[in-house]
């Protein structure tokens, strides 16, 4: 019996760039949580941005937030993952000396850049809609780092393997989104994050469902005894889950009226 179900946000649930989900949802989980079945929103988004996109249910639902290095179930902060200070400060260097991309730093009250760049800030505070603060430089932020984000708006396919080279013997770097590269705390992934959230309701791996499309989803993926891939979902996902599907609210739809 499926009794905690997490999913994907972008390239998930909200479907070629969409930034508002889509009203389905917000009544599946209604009706799961009238069934005993926990969800949690499991994203490389902040916290702040998930609670907004989440509004309606936004107290009825767990948050894997920042790629699982911060989970949050009711008030309770279940799990963090911290980058140490040093990696953090070298992945800004490189950032500046690569040029051309923009640098986003998760700390747990906000997220900072030391990007002056107007369309990046705009995309920041209008599209996603994130709690960001505007520094001259992030090496300043004395917060603990709880993930780091490089954005490119031509595509990961620019900076992925430059910043896997040199920093892939340290962290995890992998895309998220379509212009995102994001650096995860070594002892943090959304698989991870999942697990202790699971473990803090009494829930075994098998009672799990999992969505997801990138490659910051595959712990998570793996993690869960049934999960799906998104159909159009990066090359090779598939191999991580035991579904596919192009929709996740037609397989939570469907997984409802079986109960």
């Amino acid at each position: 019996m499926i009794k905690l179900i997490a999913s994907d946000l972008d390239g998930t649930l909200l479907k070629n760039g969409a930034q508002e989900l889509n009203p389905r949802i917000y009544n599946i989980i209604k009706k799961l949580k009238e069934k005993n079945i926990c969800f949690a929103a499991a994203s490389g988004r902040q916290h702040y941005n998930l609670k907004l996109l989440f509004e309606p249910v936004k107290d009825d639902i767990s948050y894997i937030a920042e790629n699982g290095s911060l989970c949050i179930c009711g008030k309770q902060v279940i799990s963090r993952g911290l980058i140490e200070r040093s990696l953090g400060l070298r992945i800004f260097r490189a950032v500046r000396e690569r040029g051309g991309c923009h640098c986003l730093l998760s700390c747990e009250s906000a997220c900072y850049t030391d990007s002056k760049d107007s369309q990046f800030i705009r995309h920041i505070q209008d599209v996603l809609r994130y709690d960001l603060r505007v520094v001259d430089d992030l090496s300043n932020v004395t917060e603990p780092f709880l993930k780091i984000a490089i954005c490119d708006f031509a595509g990961t396919d620019n900076i992925e393997a430059y910043f896997q080279e040199l920093f892939e013997d340290e962290i995890k770097v992998v895309t998220s989104g379509m212009i995102w590269i994001d650096f995860i705390a070594p002892n943090a992934n959304k698989g991870s994050a999942l697990s202790d959230l699971a473990a803090y309701l009494g829930i075994e791996p098998d009672e799990c469902m999992a969505f997801g499309d990138q490659y910051n989803d595959t712990e998570m993926l793996q993690f869960a005894g049934t999960s799906y891939a998104m159909a159009d979902g990066a090359p090779g996902i598939s191999d991580y889950a035991t579904n596919v599907t192009d929709c996740v609210e037609d397989v939570l739809e469907d997984f409802l009226k079986k109960l």
